[in-house]
């Protein structure tokens, strides 16, 4: 009996012994009452990380579709086509209003602000309101310049508007289809250079006119040094982004390629700025004085008499 009560206290002692022994056990029996607990707190925390990866690869997958997808899928007549070049938020579009305006140097204006989502938005605003600026401002400013003038009837010149909005739109679309079937181009010749797409050389393009704006607002001021200093300060901003972004796409290009390709992009730039200040501000205003006409019928009845 005592034989059989020692073996029946070892076995109950090692019962006993081995849950402290083993942490296995512990966790055996901890399961057992609180299984569902446990379960229930594990998966909200692997469920949260694999729902974070799911919002980023969706993120992805949705600007996929924006940039590819979608675009391939609709054909470019209906609406929806277009509606993906739309899709930016106003915050985007004030940073990169920002970063057109304050260009770091070593930064590339494309990788920073545009690739992730290039837009439409921007740059036809951007222009639209361009348009309008430099059409009021060259009316107003040549109604400043004759204002005091007993003999000056003041005709606005609605032609200004058309004639500006050629010439804006002709630039921010015509010259990045150059540049852009340029660079396709010489990527087939030269593998190493850096590729933009079409969508993203009008996104720059049209965003770094964004400083003309409010200079063509200031060049109502009737002072001709004023307006050439004005001009070559949105000039050197705006070159310098043109200058910066398109440099690395370039480099690895034959020497004298890269500098040309880079000295025309800022030439047509300059042509742009020099041309629209001097056709809508400096140019000769057509005479609007009133007809010296008006006094004939006096004179010949005063010859009559």
């Amino acid at each position: 009996m005592a034989a059989v009560d020692d073996l029946q206290f070892e076995e109950f002692g090692d019962a006993a012994t081995s849950p402290a022994a083993n942490p296995g056990a512990t966790t055996i029996h901890i399961e057992g009452p609180s299984e569902s607990p446990t379960h229930q707190r594990g998966l909200p925390r692997g469920s949260g990380g694999e729902e974070d990866d799911e919002l980023l690869g969706n993120d992805d997958s949705d600007k996929t579709e924006l940039l590819a997808g979608q675009k391939k899928s609709s054909p470019f007549w209906t609406f929806e086509y277009y509606q993906t070049f739309f899709d930016v938020d106003t915050y985007q579009v004030f940073d990169r209003i920002k970063g057109s305006l304050l260009p770091i140097p070593g930064k590339n204006f494309v990788r920073l602000y545009i690739r992730s989502n290039p837009d439409l938005y921007g740059p036809f605003w951007i222009c639209a309101t361009l348009v309008f600026a430099i059409a009021i401002s060259g009316n107003l400013s040549n109604f400043l310049i004759h204002l005091g003038e007993k003999t000056y009837h003041y005709v606005p010149e609605f032609r200004k508007v058309s004639i500006a909005a050629t010439i804006i739109y002709a630039y921010a679309w015509l010259v990045p289809l150059a540049l852009w079937g340029f660079l396709m181009w010489r990527n087939s010749k030269v593998m190493n250079i850096v590729s933009y797409s079409f969508l993203e050389i009008v996104c720059v393009y049209g965003y770094s006119l964004f400083i003309y704006i409010p200079t063509a607002v200031l060049w109502v001021i009737p002072q001709k040094a004023v307006r050439w200093i004005l001009v070559m300060i949105a000039l050197g901003i705006s070159g310098s982004v043109l200058a910066m972004t398109f440099w690395p796409a370039v480099r690895e290009d034959n020497r004298r390629i890269a500098l040309a390709t880079i000295v025309t992009i800022v030439l047509l730039h300059t042509l742009l700025s020099v041309g629209c200040l001097a056709y809508f501000f400096d140019a000769p205003e057509m005479d609007h004085h009133l007809p010296a006409t008006t006094a004939a019928p006096n004179q010949t009845a005063a010859a009559a008499k």
